[in-house]
């Protein structure tokens, strides 16, 4: 997919975030039990996937602290 950025992530809405995080964590365990198999070409997928991942749960923190009225 290549590198998103976090003021992309920042336009998306909190369902689009949330489901994007459940098809990176599904992503993930596939790209581990496949490197494990040693059938992944490329193993740097794995830290993309994660880095992409902490973005979007990063984004979303600042989304649900928004709401709330806090600013860190």
């Amino acid at each position: 997919m290549g590198h998103v950025k976090a003021s992309t992530m920042r336009d998306q809405s909190v369902d689009e975030i949330t489901q994007r995080v459940a098809e990176l964590r599904e992503e993930l365990f596939n790209l581990r039990f496949r490197n494990t198999m040693r059938q992944l070409d490329n193993p740097l997928k794995i830290r993309e996937s994660r880095r992409e991942m902490a973005r979007l749960l990063t984004v979303l923190r600042e989304k649900q602290q928004a709401k709330e009225g806090k600013k860190a």
